[in-house]
């Protein structure tokens, strides 16, 4: 691979920040703002032929997406590095959105499943970043020029886009409540100044975070420690209790404090059940810990997946004073629906 940047590179990082920065005043626009993608952040390398999709970590994902190593030949220029993000896009309701499931889905160590995903759920590519083009390195100028550059060589194909930005700190605003759904959750502020800095953290992103009160509905063992690992978190609908994720990241004290809690709820001193099957937990030892639905914890979250939690919730607080049958769906914020084409530059 003759290009003047080759893998492994690590991307350009984000700080976090709970706003999204202004523009300074009476001056020309110091930011550029675009919708915060979560899907596989992947660096694209092509020189002809040639094609590696680099994950941050460095590792290779095109095994898992080969549709889109196809995709990249076809759509974007012939010698190239581009930083963006990998997607896998769903109709519901009508509307184009995005789908985590079927994203982390793909990863899949069995090539047969990985082909019959490839057809049945094909990746998108949303670029947010021209990193190199032919012989010339890009990271050294500025992102506004590699946005304009990137603008020229990169969409009207079926399969690779690029992300909708904005210099007006109001509209980047509204993104932030309009755009939200699954894969978008957030806002991300570059410097339009800004060179590019791989594994440094020169960008700012704006997340959601909220929270909710749940029910305590199980637990799963530590695998190496003593205590738990995490609390399961259910939710009604009418009268089915419906499982919705967990919460974790505690301290090894805690963990123990916590089983002790727990412990007195169990529905029978013996009863382990084996945790749902997934391409996460395939092979490991997902037993969890039923509990009688009788205590209420209020956590904090960034967004709903369907009807599950995307992420791991994070434990703010016990909530003795809410009835667990007071835990519904209904006290959770509905986002406002979009369309994919709503969020790529030039696909309005």
């Amino acid at each position: 691979m003759d290009l003047p940047l080759t893998p492994p590179l690590q991307p350009m990082l984000a700080k976090a920040a709970a706003t999204v920065p202004p523009q300074p005043d009476g001056a020309e626009p110091e930011w550029s703002y675009e919708p915060k993608w979560d899907g596989f952040r992947a660096i694209v390398f092509r020189d002809g032929d040639e094609v590696v999709l680099s994950s941050r970590s460095g590792k290779d994902l095109g095994r898992y997406f080969p549709e889109m190593l196809d995709a990249i030949r076809a759509e974007l220029p012939e010698r190239c590095v581009l930083d963006g993000e990998l997607v896998v896009p769903r109709e519901v309701d009508g509307r184009t959105r995005l789908d985590w499931e079927s994203l982390s889905e793909r990863i899949h160590p069995a090539a047969s499943r990985v082909a019959l995903l490839a057809e049945q759920t094909p990746s998108q590519l949303v670029g947010f970043d021209l990193l190199a083009l032919g012989d010339e390195d890009l990271t050294g100028r500025p992102f506004g020029a590699r946005r304009a550059a990137l603008l020229e060589v990169v969409g009207g194909g079926p399969s690779c886009h690029v992300t909708t930005a904005t210099t007006d700190a109001a509209q980047a605003q509204r993104w932030f409540s309009e755009f939200e759904g699954a894969g978008l959750d957030g806002v991300v502020a570059k410097k339009l100044a800004g060179p590019y800095l791989p594994n440094k953290r020169e960008m700012i992103k704006v997340k959601h975070s909220r929270t909710a009160d749940c029910v305590v509905i199980g637990y799963r063992p530590h695998k190496s420690q003593s205590g738990i690992g995490s609390m399961l978190l259910g939710l009604y609908d009418g009268d089915d209790m419906h499982f919705i994720g967990g919460a974790s990241a505690f301290t090894a004290a805690r963990r123990v404090e916590l089983q002790a809690i727990l412990d007195p709820l169990r529905l029978g001193e013996d009863v382990v059940h084996d945790g749902e099957a997934s391409r996460w937990s395939a092979g490991k030892d997902r037993q969890w810990v039923p509990l009688r639905p009788e205590l209420v914890i209020e956590v904090a979250y960034d967004q709903m997946e369907g009807d599950r939690l995307r992420h791991a919730a994070r434990f703010l607080r016990w909530r003795p004073d809410r009835d667990p049958r007071s835990c519904t769906y209904e006290q959770l914020e509905v986002p406002v629906r979009y369309d994919l084409s709503d969020v790529l530059a030039g696909e309005k």
